[in-house]
């Protein structure tokens, strides 16, 4: 499939390059999962596995079915090469936004919301679990170290839980580890294509209210058929507690050893933790920062989702 719109924004960091999209050989009906980090991802991904393969039999790992095509601790060509010999229905995973994506009319990009301040969170816990000289071990095999110097520097996270969110709310970097202009910039290129018909958005909070109407959502989306009865058999199988127990085929990297804790991908943690450090004063500025980020009607869907916002993007 030819590229159709080269993408315009590159976004470059310690652990992914979306140049690795550059000259990619779509085929028609491939799926784009495009999430800010913390945001649903391996969920979306478990959702897509489960409605093409019909159930909660797979072929190989979700990361290997669904790969982070733009992650640099695999070779590019090693990841391509994967994809290609797919026979399946191909649905391919990362965090660039779609201002640094090809768009092509015949693929479906599936782009998902979360409250920013579960996202920062989420990330926290994340960003700990992460063993980072085994990452930076695989980069180094797979595409080389030579090029740290010239990255955006790793940000060592304050002690401070507040301060940590004060940098989240103020940091303006667009790459790497999620900040809150990150997420809405993110969400924002989605936005601007929801009328698209081969752009969907779907909410975390949406998961959580209602996964098995969610799943036939996407269903939809993806044109496959799916009862209701299915749609709630198979919901089942993407419970946190579900995907939990499948850790080690379901979480990213699982078998690569990226993570101290491979269980612990999967945390219990809820939504509304934020509130536990905030004083009334860092919401307002929290407020304030995103009304200067993005309009009311994506701010109240980015942080609530379409059921209790009651903004519907494809309205």
């Amino acid at each position: 499939m030819a590229d159709v719109q080269a993408p315009h924004t590159r976004y470059r960091a310690i652990v992914a390059d979306s140049a690795r999209w550059d000259g990619f050989a779509f085929r028609p009906g491939d799926v784009v999962i495009s999430t800010p980090p913390k945001s649903g991802t391996t969920w979306t991904q478990m959702l897509c596995a489960l409605l093409i393969f019909d159930g909660p039999v797979f072929p190989a790992p979700l990361g290997d079915l669904s790969p982070w095509l733009d992650m640099c601790i695999r070779p590019l060509a090693e990841v391509t090469a994967a994809l290609a010999a797919q026979t399946h229905r191909r649905f391919i995973k990362t965090h660039t936004p779609l201002d640094g994506l090809p768009l092509h009319p015949a693929v479906t990009y599936l782009v998902v919301g979360r409250d920013p301040r579960d996202v920062a969170i989420s990330w926290e816990h994340h960003a700990a679990n992460m063993d980072f000289a085994r990452f930076l071990q695989l980069r180094a095999a797979a595409v080389g170290n030579e090029d740290l110097g010239d990255l955006p520097e790793r940000r060592i996270p304050s002690e401070d839980p507040v301060e940590r969110f004060r940098t989240f709310v103020d940091d303006e970097t667009l790459g790497g580890s999620p900040t809150l202009a990150s997420v809405l910039h993110h969400l924002d290129t989605a936005w601007q294509h929801r009328h698209d018909p081969n752009v969907a958005l779907f909410h975390y909070a949406d998961f959580t209210a209602d996964l098995a109407g969610e799943l036939r959502r996407l269903a939809g989306v993806l044109g496959i058929p799916c009862p209701a009865e299915r749609a709630r058999e198979l919901a089942a199988e993407a419970s946190l507690a579900r995907m939990r127990e499948r850790s080690a085929d379901d979480a990213p990297n699982a078998r690569r050893g990226t993570w101290k804790d491979v269980h612990a991908f999967f945390r219990s943690g809820g939504s509304g933790e934020w509130r536990e450090r905030l004083s009334a004063a860092d919401l307002t500025a929290y407020e304030q920062r995103v009304a200067q980020l993005v309009g009311p009607d994506l701010a109240r869907w980015a942080h609530a989702g379409r059921f209790a916002s009651g903004v519907d993007p494809e309205r």
